[in-house]
């Protein structure tokens, strides 16, 4: 039976991490693709990456496969996504899906607080 660390360990061991003070550099890059994964409820409360995209972790394996109904043109394999959540754990595992479905630039930039602290933008 698998538990939340198995989880996280997997996720860990193929989604390389970036610091969010080393991420900021990439946001106005035009193949980087900003995704919080957050829920509605938790940007409402802190605000979310300014230029970026808000898509529930929820969500991913119906709006990055292609033959979705609910495709969202955002996911192009070519780009590299930034993934970040509230601490890491949400964006690890929404990266860990990426990959699965043939995403091969993913990163996991960790929680929005860190975001913030390293200057990135807001709103």
């Amino acid at each position: 039976m698998k538990k939340m660390t198995d989880y996280m360990a997997e996720a860990d061991a193929i989604v390389p991490r970036m610091s969010s003070a080393d991420a900021v550099s990439h946001i106005n890059d035009e193949n980087s693709v900003f995704v919080d994964v957050r829920d509605a409820y938790m940007i409402a409360d802190s605000g979310t990456i300014d230029g970026g995209h808000h898509i529930p972790r929820g969500l991913f394996e119906f709006v990055a496969d292609e033959d979705s109904p609910l495709f969202n043109p955002l996911f192009d394999k070519s780009k590299t996504f930034y993934l970040i959540c509230g601490a890491g754990g949400m964006a690890a595992l929404a990266g860990k899906t990426l990959k699965e479905m043939g995403y091969e630039n993913v990163i996991n930039i960790g929680g929005f607080s860190d975001w913030k602290d390293a200057g990135g933008p807001v709103r």
